[in-house]
């Protein structure tokens, strides 16, 4: 188990803002996976100034899609 640890690469800290419904931010935190609340939005690097303030839209990161779409067949 020691070794394992030593040896396995720590996942990075990942930033994430919580978002209430008018897009305002409430909160900020730094965890390796995202929350498990649906409001929470990863973002780049945070800032102590968003705090009841809308996001940036520039601050959010864009999802990774991790497979593409069902392909569709073409009408003839």
């Amino acid at each position: 188990m020691l070794l394992r640890r030593l040896f396995s690469r720590a996942r990075p800290m990942r930033h994430f803002a919580l978002i209430d419904g008018e897009g305002v931010c409430r909160a900020l935190r730094q965890m390796q996976e995202h929350p498990s609340q649906a409001d929470w939005v990863e973002v780049r690097e945070p800032s102590i100034s968003w705090l009841g303030s809308p996001l940036p839209a520039s601050a959010r990161i864009t999802p990774v899609v991790t497979h593409a779409p069902a392909a569709r067949p073409l009408a003839a």
